[in-house]
């Protein structure tokens, strides 16, 4: 018997769960040293999940992050399905939040590979 197994399907869940948590951990960070202001993270609202909510003047972005083997499988894991949730997430959101001198509004996705290499792409898409 290998010494290397194949993880059952909960143990790969929590993994890519603990990866996706620390990604979030790191792009946070790396924004609020970049000057944004975190208003929320991991919110769960009718529809879908964003993972962090920042502003940065009055730039308001909802930012989702991806973390995968490489930057290229990152940037597809976003596909028109997850768009609409987090547009709907999104809505809901500021539905029920007060934000002032909003000047934009736009929807960040930040890459995270295997190796740490964060990379955003700021305005990914476009709905609100």
């Amino acid at each position: 018997m290998s010494r290397f197994t194949r993880l059952d399907r909960p143990a790969r869940g929590a993994l890519a769960y603990r990866r996706g948590a620390r990604a979030e951990e790191r792009v946070a960070n790396a924004l609020a040293r970049e000057g944004w202001t975190i208003l929320d993270r991991r919110v769960r609202m009718a529809g879908g999940e964003i993972d962090i909510i920042a502003t940065y003047g009055t730039t308001l972005a909802f930012i989702e992050v991806k973390a995968r083997q490489s930057a290229e499988e990152a940037a597809f894991a976003l596909g028109p399905a997850q768009q609409a949730r987090l547009v709907e997430a999104a809505r809901h959101w500021l539905a029920q939040h007060e934000v002032e001198t909003i000047g934009s509004v736009r929807f960040d996705v930040v890459t995270v590979d295997k190796k740490g290499a964060m990379r955003r792409i700021a305005d990914a898409f476009r709905e609100i």
